[in-house]
């Protein structure tokens, strides 16, 4: 592997782009900066014909919020088992096509300076994003897959065979070493995701170059003619001229040699050594390809045993003196005498750790990478001393003490002089990837844990989105030690999906939780659903993801039903309506109705709600929340249990309860219909002035018409009357004569239901017996009222006799005071008995 201090052959790797960054290809500088103008022109004429669209006031948050159903859509896809990281390559592409359609707007310059400076920041994050899931899937796959296949191998290896080649020994090496294996999938990923911030492509360059030819050309022309006179340069061209004599090279020279070294070591940051070799030999540093080419590890195939080709010579591989050229390397970047781009090219191939963090002191995955090479470089080079039967050049003990455990570079980094690498180590994305590096999921669990409780309200979706879907693929490998804090996260993002209210990825994400939390979280989310559509959709989204939908919706209406209603501007409503929150709470009960199993739910839920409105007087409420139960209750309830006599306790009194109000409600209508009909009683026509004459005879026939008329839409009222008197005396007789122990009063059960605390069985107890207090008697002066005003004055006084009955004890549910009042005005319809020649009780007199 070219982009690998030591080739492997098999070793897991990222994927690299194939080729090298055009911007480290041989161009001329003015042919370079035609080169530009003409693209950005093209880039300009290509971008005008795509038709522009207005910016959205988010400033390009619509692009990034695809993310959402896009992340859903690709974890449904998985199926299970090594799936799994296809899917973490998958998430990455999704996020770079959002990163492309970003970078497209900004370079059309969609929203301004501000849209162009907020996409920018999105972009940054969602590079960074794409970046850990490539680290997931890389360190990860080798964990799961590729180590638990070796780890019996593993176990019947003591180490890498003694006499072997440099190449065999670390091959052999890399194979049973799970914890080099891993440094060295993360510096593939370091170099996989290098971005250099600035170009290194303005190299002076044509077809055919030769190094260093304005000294060269300066050292011929002893003049000095266009440039260089007065300067002393070197008066030798082999490469160590310049160091031996302490002199420089051509001012034009040393700038091109500056932006040479620059450019070698950025290909090799990106992992990409042979297109530095290609770029040394193109400018015409042979000298320098060549030292590139000394890191190599020597295996000479000639001499392997069980070569098929015996009787043909095998080329060489690698470097036979490589650890004479390691010393030199080493020695190259310990000098101050070399720029330090040349230093720290040496220094990555022989483990010199100052050249590196020299040059690379600012970023935080460049010292990480500088660190690793040098990891991986003293490791490889004790097994090879150790297990290779040579003898090598010693090296300086500062490098054999440069040894370090990840942990160890990790402390560093958060410790380090620059204030950007201290501040990334100790940022979500730092501290997210370093523990995904050392495998401290448990650690990293308890940061996000403090994330949420810290930060909750400046955690953006986005980032909750990042961390659910971390704690999702380590909980589907199996690392996680405990449930509670990934539970805290995924809750989070549950409800910043429930922000958004698509109800299918929010029934997804929810059911990966446990049932306590579904119930809360996904009964939140229905708490927000008003239209009745979307109340559908997010129903029919639970039962494909498997909740309990019972659960839920039950405490949806008992939330509901519980949560005060504020007084409006105006506020409590007339008589008669209903204000919009006990609109709310009342269409609520819409969400017990879906499902023909959760009728004996509903009933129960309802007459809940009727209980309180019924306390309250809003009668009005009462009838719009009795309408929600669908008519076919009882039917459905028999079908459900077999018979009348299965039904449970709960259900048996619900329906009976059901039952009362029913008959409540058609005793309270009927009465309002007598009343209304009783005080609009046809007026009597106004007689007209009689004139005299013909006119007097006209007009005496049309008085005597009207007055017929009249007549007869009295004897029409007073039969209606009559009608509807009867009628309403008979509604309010069921009210107050209810069968089965009365109205609001308990069917006998053998005992309570088992789940009685939970149902509030004895408060549901004592608000019926008030209801009754309350009710009762009211409906009672309601029927004397009907009797008295209709002439039944004997059935005002017999009234007396249901209320006193000890069958119902009617009387139990009065206090002094109303029946006080009833009983004086039934005292009254006595008198009018007695007017009447009847005796008090309605009967008559007899000698």
């Amino acid at each position: 592997m070219a982009d690998s201090s030591f080739p492997i052959s098999g070793r897991p790797s990222l994927l690299r782009t194939a080729a090298l960054n055009n911007s480290l290809g041989p161009q001329n500088l003015s042919h370079s900066f035609l080169l530009q103008e003409q693209t950005q022109a093209s880039i300009m004429e290509d971008t005008a014909m795509i038709e522009d669209t207005m910016d959205d006031e988010d400033r390009g948050r619509s692009r990034t919020d695809v993310l959402f159903p896009q992340f859903f859509d690709m974890l449904q896809s998985q199926g299970g088992g090594p799936e799994v990281f296809e899917v973490l390559q998958g998430l990455a592409q999704i996020c770079r096509g959002v990163v492309e359609t970003l970078e497209l707007e900004i370079d059309r310059g969609v929203g301004g300076t501000q849209g162009a400076r907020q996409r920018e920041a999105t972009v940054r994050w969602l590079r960074q994003e794409i970046n850990t899931w490539l680290l997931l899937h890389a360190l990860f796959h080798d964990r799961v897959l590729v180590q638990s296949d070796t780890r019996a191998d593993d176990e019947m290896q003591d180490g890498p065979t003694l006499g072997g080649s440099e190449k065999e020994v670390i091959q052999q090496l890399y194979a049973i070493n799970a914890t080099l294996r891993e440094y060295q999938l993360v510096v593939d990923w370091l170099e996989a995701c290098y971005k250099p911030d600035e170009q290194v492509n303005l190299l002076h360059c044509h077809d055919r170059m030769m190094s260093w030819e304005n000294t060269l050309f300066q050292l011929d022309n002893l003049q000095g003619a266009a440039f260089g006179r007065g300067h002393e340069i070197v008066s030798r061209l082999d490469p160590d001229a310049s160091v031996r004599q302490k002199r420089p090279l051509h001012a034009l020279d040393e700038e091109d040699n500056h932006r040479l070294s620059r450019a070698i070591f950025s290909a090799i940051r990106s992992g990409q050594v042979d297109e530095g070799l290609k770029l040394c030999k193109h400018y015409g540093q042979t000298w320098r390809a060549a030292i590139l080419e000394g890191w190599r590890l020597h295996e000479d195939p000639n001499f392997e045993q069980g070569n098929p080709k015996v009787d043909q010579k095998m080329p060489i591989e690698g470097n036979p003196r490589r650890d004479v050229w390691k010393r030199c390397a080493w020695l190259l970047a310990d000098s101050k005498n070399y720029d330090e781009y040349s230093r720290a090219t040496a220094g990555v191939f022989s483990g010199h750790l100052a050249s590196l963090k020299s040059l690379l002191h600012n970023d935080w995955h460049d010292l990480l990478w500088a660190y690793l090479k040098v990891q991986i470089d003293i490791r490889v080079e004790s097994e090879i001393r150790g297990c290779c039967v040579k003898r090598y050049q010693p090296m300086p003990d500062e490098y054999w003490n440069g040894k370090m455990t990840m942990e160890q570079i990790f402390d560093e980094l958060n410790v380090a002089k620059d204030a950007s690498v201290r501040d990334y180590a100790q940022g979500q994305l730092g501290i997210i990837q370093r523990h995904l590096i050392l495998d401290t999921c448990g650690e990293l669990l308890q940061h996000m844990v403090r994330w949420l409780d810290k930060d909750a309200g400046q955690l953006s979706p986005h980032q909750l989105r990042f961390m659910a879907h971390i704690v999702i693929f380590l909980r589907q490998i199996g690392r996680l030690e405990h449930e509670s804090p990934a539970e805290k996260v995924i809750a989070a993002y549950v409800e910043a999906l429930i922000q958004r209210g698509d109800a299918q990825l929010i029934a997804y994400y929810t059911a990966s939780l446990s049932k306590n939390l579904q119930v809360q979280l996904y009964s939140r989310f229905l708490e927000k659903v008003e239209k009745k559509q979307k109340r559908e959709m997010a129903l029919e989204a639970a039962l494909q993801a498997g909740l309990d939908v019972a659960q839920i919706t039950r405490l949806t209406v008992e939330n509901i039903r519980n949560t005060p209603v504020p007084l409006g501007e105006l506020g409590e409503p007339r008589a008669g309506e209903v204000s919009a929150g006990d609109t709310r709470k009342i269409h609520a009960l819409e969400w017990l109705s879906h499902l023909p199993e959760q009728r004996g739910e509903l009933l129960w839920q309802a007459n809940a709600m009727i209980r309180t409105y019924l306390g309250c007087s809003k009668v009005e409420c009462v009838r719009q929340a009795f309408k929600m139960v669908p008519g076919d209750v009882v039917q459905v309830l028999i079908n459900q249990y077999g018979s009348m006599n299965n039904l449970p306790p709960r259900e048996e009194c619900s329906l009976k309860e059901y039952l009362c109000y029913k008959v409540y409600l058609a005793g309270i209508d009927s009465f309002l219909e007598w009343n209304s009909l009783y005080h609009n009683k046809p007026q009597k026509p106004q007689q007209e002035h009689i004139a005299s004459g013909q006119d007097n005879f006209t007009e005496r026939m049309a008085n005597e018409r009207r007055e017929q008329a009249h007549r007869n839409k009295v004897t029409r009222w007073e039969t209606r009357l009559k009608e509807q008197a009867k009628q309403t005396m008979e509604s309010l007789f069921n009210v107050l004569l209810f069968p089965e122990k009365g109205w609001l009063v308990d069917p006998f059960i053998p005992k309570e239901p088992e789940n009685a605390v939970q149902l509030k069985w004895e408060f549901r107890t004592m608000q019926m017996e008030k209801l009754r207090s309350l009710c009762l008697p009211e409906i009672a002066l309601f029927l004397h009222d009907v009797m008295y005003k209709s002439g039944d004055f004997a059935g005002c006084v017999r009234l007396a006799d249901e209320i006193s009955s000890e069958s119902r004890q009617l009387y139990k549910v009065y206090t002094k005071h109303k029946l006080a009042e009833l009983m004086a005005k039934i005292a009254d319809a006595s008198l009018e008995l007695l007017n009447s020649k009847l005796d008090p009780w309605g009967y008559p007199i007899t000698a």
